[in-house]
């Protein structure tokens, strides 16, 4: 068994430690590719420099893999990590919302979001990338955990401010508000008897790792961190641990004949979850005026509405977009058809944009593009 790097970290909520996890570990990871030896190397020499708490000089070297491999997720992910460990919070969540921009169908970007936002108390963030999280890969168990934990936080919260408002007269607020900071209070309870075991998830382990030391949120004393029940192994980066996930990244354009030569396989991995989520990332690129991630939702080949070039319809909506104070998309009843590497999503798209508020049924056509579903066409009934 290859020996594995634990990450030392403070725990901040009971399943919230789970969050960090290796990028090229991750079963679910659509678009972490097979390493080269190279690559496999150069990860795990940055893996010992972290191991050695020189966070600088991997940073560096990381930054240096990143110039050279831009569309490598793996470093970026990596690069999210270091800067986690080192407590530069804020260039963290820049990191990872980076990638949950470039690569919207990969959940493990989101999740560490989550776990930034809640140390920094911002657990309607830590939700709301949570949920994101979710949309793109349905099982992703640790998710629906760390959910699980934002949800009582949040609900300790509006106890409390119910108790400020209505003062001691009301029994029930006590009562529940008690019961959760029982909940959290066994996050004190020694831990030492649990044995550490690794989750198995289908032919490569999703395996995590923890936040960075110190770089915990301080909770209020009366509501205590709650323990983890099934601590999840934490392995670094190495040559021995590092496996492709099921799906494949954008290869070199020398191994583009390898990759094409077996459609049934890459068709065989479509998920309408994955689809799911870029109808998401594409509504909300929308909603936030994220122009970069917007137009990187549609295929090269996407035909336009009005036939125009794309540089004329890019124009107009950039146009259309910018001139906006804010914009609501909201997406409703989506149904999924994937037919191999074709997709169609049916929704009801709701837009709200000042006096503006649109009800309509919308078709989305996708294709899947070395591993990512993008918009070939759209169509407005």
């Amino acid at each position: 068994m290859p020996h594995v790097h634990h990450f030392q970290t403070k725990p901040l909520l009971r399943k919230l430690t789970h969050l960090l996890a290796v990028l090229g570990l991750a079963t679910g990871f659509a678009c972490s590719v097979a390493p080269t030896a190279a690559m496999a190397d150069s990860l795990a020499e940055v893996q010992q420099l972290v191991a050695a708490g020189k966070l600088g000089q991997a940073l560096t070297q990381v930054d240096a893999l990143i110039a050279t491999n831009a569309k490598d997720p793996q470093y970026k992910f990596l690069r999210g990590v270091i800067l986690t460990e080192q407590r530069k919070t804020t260039d963290a969540i820049q990191a990872f919302t980076q990638l949950t921009e470039q690569y919207p169908e990969l959940p493990e970007p989101y999740n560490n979001l989550a776990v930034l936002y809640a140390q920094q108390g911002q657990y309607d963030k830590a939700r709301a990338a949570l949920d994101m999280a979710i949309r793109t890969n349905p099982s992703y168990a640790t998710a629906f955990e760390n959910l699980g934990d934002v949800y009582a936080k949040l609900a300790s919260q509006s106890y409390q401010k119910a108790l400020q408002l209505d003062g001691s007269k009301n029994g029930t607020t006590q009562t529940k508000l008690a019961l959760i900071r029982q909940l959290f209070s066994r996050g004190t309870e020694p831990q030492a008897a649990a044995k550490s075991t690794a989750v198995a998830a289908g032919p490569a382990p999703h395996v995590a790792a923890k936040p960075a030391p110190g770089t915990s949120a301080k909770a209020p004393e009366e509501v205590r961190p709650a323990p983890v029940p099934k601590p999840t192994v934490v392995a670094a980066v190495s040559t021995a641990t590092i496996k492709p996930a099921l799906e494949a990244a954008p290869k070199p354009i020398e191994k583009q004949a390898a990759t094409e030569a077996k459609p049934e396989a890459v068709a065989a991995d479509a998920s309408p979850a994955q689809v799911d989520a870029a109808v998401h990332a594409w509504a909300h690129a929308w909603a936030s005026k994220n122009l970069s991630a917007y137009f990187d939702s549609y295929a090269p080949n996407f035909q336009t509405p009005g036939n125009e070039s794309r540089k004329v319809w890019m124009a107009q909506r950039k146009a259309r977009i910018g001139d906006k104070a804010k914009i609501t998309v909201d997406v409703k009843h989506l149904q999924v058809k994937i037919h191999g590497d074709k997709a169609t999503a049916h929704f009801r798209q709701i837009y709200t944009s000042g006096a503006l508020n649109f009800d309509s049924p919308k078709t989305l056509e996708f294709e899947r593009v070395h591993g990512r579903w993008l918009i070939v066409q759209e169509i407005v009934a």
